[in-house]
């Protein structure tokens, strides 16, 4: 039985789920409670650091209210009026900043001991142990060491983008370099090959797929942690942006700033996906 499904039926059953969850929180928010004008709970409002509750707005936005404001964000996202009043797209390039500065340090380290890892049996045995009982200390556990230690905040989000990058990069390039066909090295030794000559002529471009596929797995990651990192130490970024906003209690504001992170990790997804099936496909 033929189970392929044309793209776009799948493309307008998506639209159409889209426009019925919009529709019925659009009703539910206007019938609701918040519909009727009532004020927000001054209790809840001084727990949010508000000194007094906010009359007669909205408690949860409607869409139609986010897609405005969405609209308002969007036509000027860049302005910087001072260090805590910049546009979110400032705020989204902090992060990106700081995920590629992270990001690309693992890669450094991960990648070349990932292959040492994966073509020696012994020092695989003997770093084990310590991989596997780093590996799963959650990244924000590291923040106050490297508060304490580095003595900058951005730094430190750096340097726990790093930690939460390394293990899945580090892992596959060592299983991906280990998987390669025994065969295919048996005839570079037979061509005389040298260790670096059959390292990136044999090696690499066999292991490359699952490497890709560890650096798409380590992005999403940092995305992920970014945002809670940067909650954590306040000052710029996506993360910091959304605590701001719940503070103010702009709640439109944070329902916007999910659906960018969301769109943005897609989109981080997508390309590290490209990538790897355009080396796959090369292979």
């Amino acid at each position: 039985m033929n189970r392929t499904v044309p793209a776009w039926r799948s493309a307008v059953l998506s639209l159409v789920l889209l426009a019925l969850f919009l529709g019925a929180w659009e009703l539910a928010a206007g019938t609701g409670a918040g519909g009727s004008g009532e004020a927000v709970d001054p209790e809840y409002a001084a727990l949010v650091g508000q000194a007094a509750a906010t009359g007669g707005q909205t408690p949860f936005p409607r869409p139609s209210e986010i897609g405005a404001r969405l609209w308002e964000l969007l036509r000027d996202p860049f302005y910087v009026r001072g260090t805590n009043d910049q546009g979110i797209g400032v705020q989204i390039a902090y992060s990106l900043l700081r995920v590629g500065a992270g990001f690309g340090i693992a890669a450094l380290v991960a990648i070349p001991l990932g292959f040492l890892i994966g073509m020696s049996p012994l020092l695989s045995g003997a770093l084990n142990p310590f991989i596997q009982v780093l590996r799963p200390v959650s990244p924000l556990a590291w923040m106050p060491l490297a508060l304490y230690t580095i003595k900058d905040s951005a730094i430190s989000s750096v340097f726990v983008i790093f930690i939460c990058s390394l293990w899945p990069m580090l892992l596959n390039t060592a299983f991906g370099v280990a998987g390669v066909r025994r065969e295919w090295l048996n005839v570079a030794r037979t061509l005389e090959a040298g260790t670096w000559r059959t390292a990136f002529r044999v090696i690499l471009p066999a292991a490359a797929p699952t490497i890709l596929t560890g650096a798409r797995i380590s992005v999403g990651i940092a995305w992920l942690v970014i945002v809670a990192a940067e909650m954590l130490v306040g000052g710029t970024g996506i993360g910091y942006w959304v605590w701001n906003q719940w503070n103010n209690l702009s709640l439109a504001d944070i329902v916007i700033a999910i659906l960018l992170i969301g769109v943005v990790g897609l989109l981080l997804d997508r390309l590290l996906g490209a990538l790897a099936r355009g080396v796959a496909w090369q292979d």
